[in-house]
């Protein structure tokens, strides 16, 4: 954190709202029975990590690189590049991928064109693969520059360790050698559980209507012509389906014999959303399962829900003690700082937090001060001095800003305040 100096104020959280902290990143034996590679539950708001088990592990992600493939159409709809209308012409790569009965798949005639709606919701309710190649040759041209993209806008998510081989999230000895140039036969895609989250936080967060979609239980691909076949969405979690849960109304699915049982769900409870991701779940016995996967996602997702919503530092609020912080060549001396927004945090009940200023490097800050200018940001920490974690490591609770305007002073008063300054080093 070398663009940041801790300062030495550190502001305990009191009162009647702070008898509250939580233990950072609880060990899985102690608290959330998932038995799984890795596992993570966040807050969909802030990012807050709530609970992680190998959450850093790079490992493969199957069909939840399907979301890295909405991301990029809602993109394209959003920018005009495509539109929901727009008809693909089926390719030959597409056509025999979308015959393979081992794969989940809609199929997809020779000779036929399929709308972009069609295939996304073939691709977010079914998971069909054909479908998402369809979607992504008509964005990119071919699938290897859709790749080139996902690879591309994973980086400018801040994921580092994301490795797209196709659009699928199949393993690319499935197909049939028309896998994307410069990608290897057998090659998968993968992802550590935490880098999913931020996938599937910022999916939520641009493309909230996506839910609109992955909610849906079941549908009918091309109902009433000879094509038609009846689509069950693979999150058997949702509403009226074998593993329903409260709340839940995404997002998806993952399996291949590499991945395992895998699944990036999130549901909704008393306005609070949570993400929960679970990579090559597995059951008492060790076997991979869609039991398994579903059993570890209701874990961490009840676990998660037992937090309380809690707002410890409110926007505008000062730091006790530091309401201010030095300027220098300025008309005033001091420029008066407070939060920016709220510290929203969710918590276990009886707990305490204090949290912690950090001012930008290079204080004091020099004149011109501008009304709202970052100068630095809130850390907040649990009664062992454990920092609360985010989805990315360099977020903060909160920023903190100037809150009034410091002008630069004029010539003379800087020279006369530089005079009196040498005279008082001399005494």
């Amino acid at each position: 954190m070398n663009s940041l100096v801790k300062w030495v104020q550190i502001l305990t959280v009191t009162a009647v709202a702070f008898m509250i902290i939580m233990p950072n990143r609880i060990q899985a034996e102690e608290t959330v029975p998932v038995l799984a590679d890795a596992a993570i539950v966040v807050d969909a708001e802030t990012g807050q990590i709530l609970y992680g088990q190998n959450d850093e592990a790079v490992l493969g992600i199957a069909s939840m690189s399907k979301m890295m493939s909405e991301y990029l159409l809602f993109e394209a709809i959003e920018e005009g590049v495509v539109s929901w209308d727009d008809e693909y012409e089926v390719t030959d790569y597409s056509h025999r991928v979308s015959q393979d009965l081992r794969l989940s798949n809609v199929p997809l005639r020779r000779d036929g064109s399929y709308t972009m709606k069609e295939l996304y919701e073939a691709m977010a309710i079914y998971s069909a693969n054909a479908a998402t190649i369809g979607i992504a040759e008509t964005i990119a041209g071919t699938e290897k520059e859709f790749v080139q993209m996902m690879n591309d806008k994973a980086k400018e998510m801040g994921i580092e360790d994301a490795h797209f081989v196709n659009s699928t999230g199949l393993n690319n000895s499935f197909l049939f050698g028309m896998h994307p140039e410069g990608t290897g036969e057998d090659e998968e895609n993968t992802m550590s559980a935490r880098s999913v989250a931020v996938l599937t936080k910022a999916l939520l967060d641009d493309y909230p209507e996506i839910l609109d979609t992955a909610k849906i239980p079941e549908l009918v691909f091309r109902e009433g012509t000879s094509d038609q076949i009846r689509m069950v969405n693979w999150n058997t979690m949702l509403p009226g389906m074998d593993h329903e849960y409260e709340g839940m109304d995404g997002l998806k699915t993952g399996t291949t014999d590499f991945a395992g049982h895998s699944f990036a769900g999130t549901a909704k409870r008393d306005g609070v959303r949570l993400i929960a991701i679970v990579m090559k779940a597995v059951d008492a016995e060790g076997e991979g399962s869609y039991d398994a996967r579903f059993d570890a996602t209701r874990a961490l997702l009840d676990y998660g829900f037992e937090f309380q919503e809690t707002e410890i530092m409110k926007a505008g609020q000062q730091f006790m003690g530091q309401e201010s912080i030095p300027v220098a060549k300025g008309e005033k001396e001091q420029v008066a700082i407070a939060v920016k927004e709220p510290v929203r945090l969710l918590v276990p009940s009886s707990s305490t937090y204090q949290a912690e200023l950090e001012l930008t490097e290079g204080a004091p800050l020099e004149a011109t001060i501008e009304e709202g200018q970052l100068v630095g940001m809130v850390r907040v920490l649990d009664a062992e001095g454990n920092e609360v974690e985010y989805l990315k490591d360099e977020k903060s609770a909160a920023d903190v800003a100037a809150i009034e305007p410091v002008a630069r002073a004029n010539w003379f008063t800087l020279s006369m305040k530089g005079a009196a300054d040498f005279i008082k080093g001399l005494f």
